[in-house]
């Protein structure tokens, strides 16, 4: 199931020399639920690309969202990428579940809180 997402922050820093991961903005990350160290997809909107790597904390408020490592071929300072995680859970758990979706601004800001309603079609897939 979806934990967290952020949706359509933009890439502030592309490190290829860097030993791997994604920094992202402290708020944003625990707005998202997503944890230090914590495995996430990225999917570049801006180019298609999509990879795997691991959460690290970055300065709260300060709009970091920096790419490192092999990945940081994958993306150019501007691009728009969404941030996922995922989590196992029972069936029974899902039935509840909302995932912890969070918008940015340009300047990767959290927006008004949004999330994602999906309660009548999970219901569907667990028949």
């Amino acid at each position: 199931m979806l934990k967290g997402k952020i949706h359509r922050a933009r890439v502030t820093g592309a490190d290829l020399n860097y030993e791997g991961s994604i920094e992202i903005d402290s708020s944003l990350m625990e707005a998202a639920g997503i944890v230090s160290f914590e495995q996430v997809d990225i999917w570049n909107i801006t180019n298609g690309e999509r990879f795997s790597t691991y959460a690290l904390s970055a300065p709260r408020g300060s709009g970091t969202v920096a790419i490192n490592g092999a990945a940081a071929r994958k993306v150019q300072p501007g691009d728009e990428i969404i941030i996922t995680a995922f989590v196992s859970m029972s069936e029974k758990e899902a039935q509840g579940w909302k995932p912890h979706v969070v918008l940015v601004d340009r300047e990767n800001r959290l927006k008004p809180k949004g999330h994602l309603d999906q309660t009548v079609s999970r219901k569907a897939i667990f028949r």
